[in-house]
């Protein structure tokens, strides 16, 4: 697909981190981009930053995605590209003893829950509602759009804690071909990214001195992955016709460890 002007893209999770970056490289390339995120104070700047339309977006809510959407067209017109960036987790082991008292406690059913809908559910609502909009629309060069999820390296290289974010994000990785399959005669194409350690937001508790230990587990480049790298594969990914129901490893070929 080409990239210029004429196209208009989304961009889940567009105010921070792989998203921003994303948002930023598209609107390089002269893409209408509409950033959908949670925040509306960061959204706004991002928007005002990168000439973007902000449109605030809970990827758990049928109707705020609804309404993104609705904003986002009216504005840029239909999307031909969707990149959905927008996820999250957290860390808790499946069950552990208390050192101190013994106590067994085990990981929260509804906290497992909603890591999976953050993360599968929310991205497939906002692909149900890309393909439905993409699917009006003439094709350009034999294709109607192009969407690309995010996964990561706990997909299949899962650390202790992650059980919920790995699941979620290896049910991502699962449904990119299914989802690739079911879009082929609408002309849609769907890939996935599967990063490993990356430089953003969620790395800012993280010391210098840690960021430098973390990069130096990549075999190569030895450091942590950039939002432009992710953005890098994006662009990729939306130009090259024939790539389609792919997962992509983007990680400098580091293979996680158990901790």
């Amino acid at each position: 697909m080409k990239l210029d002007a004429s196209i208009s893209a989304v961009v889940t999770g567009g105010a921070s981190g792989l998203g921003l970056g994303t948002v930023k490289a598209l609107r390089a390339k002269g893409v209408k981009v509409a950033i959908f995120d949670m925040n509306d104070e960061t959204g706004k700047l991002a928007a005002e930053e990168t000439g973007s339309v902000f449109c605030q977006c809970d990827v758990l809510s049928d109707d705020s995605v609804d309404a993104a959407f609705a904003k986002a067209r009216e504005a840029n017109g239909q999307e031909r590209i969707l990149v959905c960036c927008a996820g999250g987790g957290n860390a808790i082991p499946t069950a552990r003893r208390d050192k101190k008292t013994g106590e067994i406690n085990i990981f929260p059913s509804d906290k497992f829950e909603w890591v999976l809908k953050l993360n599968t559910v929310g991205t497939f609502r906002c692909v149900t509602r890309s393909a439905a909009g993409m699917m009006t629309q003439e094709p350009i060069d034999g294709e109607r759009g192009v969407m690309i999820n995010t996964a990561s390296a706990a997909a299949t290289d899962g650390q202790m804690g992650q059980a919920a974010y790995s699941a979620a994000k290896a049910a991502i990785v699962g449904m990119t071909l299914t989802i690739a399959r079911d879009l082929s005669r609408e002309g849609i194409r769907v890939n996935t990214i599967q990063p490993g350690i990356f430089d953003t937001p969620a790395m800012a508790r993280a010391t210098p001195e840690m960021k430098q230990a973390l990069g130096a587990m990549v075999p190569f480049p030895p450091r942590m992955g950039h939002a432009d790298d992710y953005a890098s594969m994006v662009l990729e990914l939306a130009r090259n016709s024939y790539m389609n129901g792919e997962t992509i490893r983007l990680d400098g070929a580091i293979r996680m460890q158990p901790r």
